[in-house]
């Protein structure tokens, strides 16, 4: 029998990390409630992180980025052009099938441009269906990207895009820490209503904490870009005069080569304990005496929901810069320490290693319903159009 529920069709493309899907994920679950959500998953689902229930999920054939950027195809059966037109298949196909009342695309147009033909068809097939226009909604993470070489004009065509295309662009930050302005900056302003909806936190059973233990907990979310962190983990670990247990949680996408190479450099050495992956962050670090970490979305919130001393060092390249803006403005606030990424060497991590140990974090006031708080939108603009 075919649901009550208006369908949502919720387009998410994962492309280096698992940040973006892991968010997408935690609104889907919210969405379901008041929604039938149909998930078309662009990326490789990572290997035990479990799918919502309560959602139908598409998967297209997975695309991602490789660290210099490039497109490359996750499935070794076909390349990626023969991927795009599978893709765009699927994606016009679901538009047919459902019907969807709302389009829900995560981070388009400020992002993801190599995938901008079939998210434009998804977003016409919809405007075009036999059932009247579907709303259309962007879903966008606290800071942007904005050192690219051509970023006027790329904000500009996110812009021009943007009005063309989006009935609302929902930002999920806390606008006292972060503002959608501060990162986007095209030269004439937006005229979709933009809304804030707090930080994007999975649910999860309220349980009182357990006791800290004596480790450092090292992390890099999937682990893609880790490698160097763990590496220069490890070594200066070896420099301090009286080395803590590590517990180093690898990430999923951590590439089998890095990983088999990181196993063989702790064997035998006592006090580290090596993790491919663990179901729950946010546990892993309250049971930690401190973290270290990448800065990403995700990894910035467990943080902040764990309450864990903790030292950042950001992944940062000439053109991604996101994850230093957040870093330095949760250290401002005292919830974090960081390190910048040009000063990762042995000695310099030894000595924030150092200071993390006597760190005492403060709590961060942040708006943390933004799953919740971007449903109960997102519905409000469905039933607007309600007759």
């Amino acid at each position: 029998m075919p649901s009550e529920r208006p369908r949502l069709l919720f387009y998410c493309q994962h492309s280096l990390g698992i940040g973006h899907l892991t968010r997408s994920f935690a609104l889907a679950t919210a969405l379901s409630e008041a929604f039938h959500v149909v998930f078309l998953n662009g990326g490789r689902l990572p290997p035990g992180l479990p799918v919502p229930g309560g959602i139908e999920i598409v998967d297209l054939p997975p695309l991602g980025m490789d660290d210099g950027h490039t497109l490359v195809s996750r499935d070794a059966k076909q390349g990626v052009k023969e991927a795009m037109v599978r893709r765009r298949a699927l994606i016009e196909g679901a538009v047919q099938q459902h019907g969807p009342a709302v389009v829900l695309i995560e981070l388009f147009p400020f992002g993801r441009k190599k995938f901008a033909g079939e998210i434009l068809a998804l977003m016409r097939g919809a405007r075009r269906q036999a059932g009247g226009p579907a709303r259309v909604v962007c879903s966008l993470r606290d800071i942007l990207v904005d050192a690219r070489p051509d970023q006027q004009r790329h904000d500009d065509r996110a812009r021009g895009l943007t009005d063309r295309y989006f009935d609302a662009v929902l930002v999920h930050a806390d606008p006292a820490l972060a503002r959608l302005e501060d990162s986007f900056k095209p030269s004439r302003p937006l005229r979709t209503p933009v809304y804030y909806t707090g930080y994007v936190v999975p649910a999860r059973a309220s349980v009182a904490p357990p006791p800290r233990g004596e480790h450092l907990l090292v992390s890099a979310g999937g682990g893609i870009v880790g490698d160097a962190l763990f590496r220069t983990v490890l070594e200066a670990r070896a420099l301090l005069a009286s080395p803590p247990p590590l517990r180093l949680i690898a990430g999923p996408f951590l590439p089998e080569p890095q990983w088999r190479a990181l196993q063989d450099l702790v064997q035998g050495q006592a006090g580290i304990e090596l993790l491919r992956q663990v179901p729950d962050m946010v546990a892993e670090m309250r049971r930690a005496r401190a973290s270290i970490s990448q800065c990403g979305y995700n990894t910035a919130l467990d943080i902040i929901v764990a309450q864990v001393p903790a030292l950042v060092v950001p992944y940062a390249t000439v053109t991604e810069n996101e994850q230093s803006e957040r870093a330095t403005r949760l250290a401002e606030l005292g919830a974090l320490q960081q390190l910048d990424p040009g000063l990762l060497t042995p000695p310099q991590l030894a000595a924030a290693m150092q200071a993390l140990l006597q760190f005492s974090p403060r709590a961060a006031a942040l708006a943390l319903d933004g799953a919740g708080e971007s449903a109960r939108l997102i519905h409000g603009l469905h039933l607007e159009r309600q007759p």
